[in-house]
């Protein structure tokens, strides 16, 4: 069964909420999901950018006032 966990990075600026998604991914077993919590509006263009690169998986990003929720699913 998959699990998600939470890397809340709200209040840190570009690249931070990127780093700490690149760490956490190295923490969970494929399949997995993390979500990041930023209030830096450039994470919104930069996570999906590096998913890409590498290969995992975009599951949603929504916005509640000002903190972005990314999700992302570890795909390898």
């Amino acid at each position: 069964m998959s699990e998600r966990k939470i890397i809340d990075a709200r209040g840190t600026y570009c690249p931070g909420p990127l780093m700490e998604l690149i760490a956490g991914m190295k923490q969970i077993e494929v399949g997995d999901e993390l979500e990041v919590l930023s209030t830096d509006e450039g994470s919104v263009s930069d996570v999906p950018e590096w998913i890409n690169k590498v290969g995992h998986e975009m599951v949603e990003t929504t916005q509640e006032g000002d903190v972005w929720h990314i999700v992302v699913r570890k795909a390898k």
